[in-house]
């Protein structure tokens, strides 16, 4: 996904599909990707994730300047150019506050325990990060010890943020760890997930590698 356009248009598409999912509620979230000239196009602040039209969508420079768009950057910008300055490979950043995993950020639960292979695979594991002022640069801050090795991370008493090749990619990766939260709470109320041995994590660890190519 190279053109201007089309990046807009799917962050479009997925503010709606997070609004829709109720992972936001009235003006939370944000969602942001790169552009070709090393730009940033993202969602400005005040404003519902149903509503937001492509006109809406404001540009900032990597250091962030704004540089077009009629609106205000969200204040949670720095932490997404926290994200693409230290992930050159990272071209779009979503943040969310679904509930379940919102829950687990509030209570200061990461969901690195060894309950689903999915996690395994996708994930290696989502950790929680260090709370920090929302809307500051330590929230960024808060990412550091993670974010070369994880792309999906639990903020506590926040949220979670996560990052990948496109919007769409982003976007599936939140609605993911939303999932995983959701069992992995059921799974506590039925009297918590059994774990999986040693060598079953071993064995997806290298089924991650070997069939999905994951480093």
């Amino acid at each position: 996904m190279s053109d201007r356009a089309d990046i807009a248009q799917a962050i479009i598409e997925v503010c709606r599909k997070v609004e829709q999912k109720g992972f936001v509620a009235a003006t939370d979230g944000n969602i942001s990707a790169r552009l070709p000239n090393g730009n940033i196009i993202a969602t400005p602040t005040s404003l519902n994730k149903g509503i937001v039209e492509i006109d809406d969508l404001v540009e900032v420079t990597i250091d962030g300047k704004q540089v077009s768009g009629k609106k205000k950057p969200s204040t949670e910008m720095l932490m997404h150019l926290f994200i693409y300055k230290h992930r050159t490979d990272v071209q779009s950043v979503v943040h969310c506050h679904p509930v379940h995993a919102t829950g687990f950020a509030a209570a200061r639960v990461s969901l690195k325990q060894n309950a689903f292979p999915e996690v395994i695979v996708q994930f290696g594991e989502i950790p929680l990060a260090e709370y920090a002022t929302p809307s500051t640069h330590a929230l960024g801050k808060s990412l550091e010890p993670f974010i070369k090795d994880h792309d999906a991370v639990l903020l506590a008493n926040h949220g979670v943020v996560t990052y990948g090749n496109d919007p769409w990619d982003a976007y599936f990766k939140m609605e993911k760890v939303e999932q995983i939260a959701h069992m992995q709470f059921v799974a506590t109320v039925l009297g918590g997930a059994k774990q999986l041995s040693a060598d079953q994590v071993t064995e997806l660890k290298e089924l991650a590698k070997t069939v999905y190519k994951k480093e």
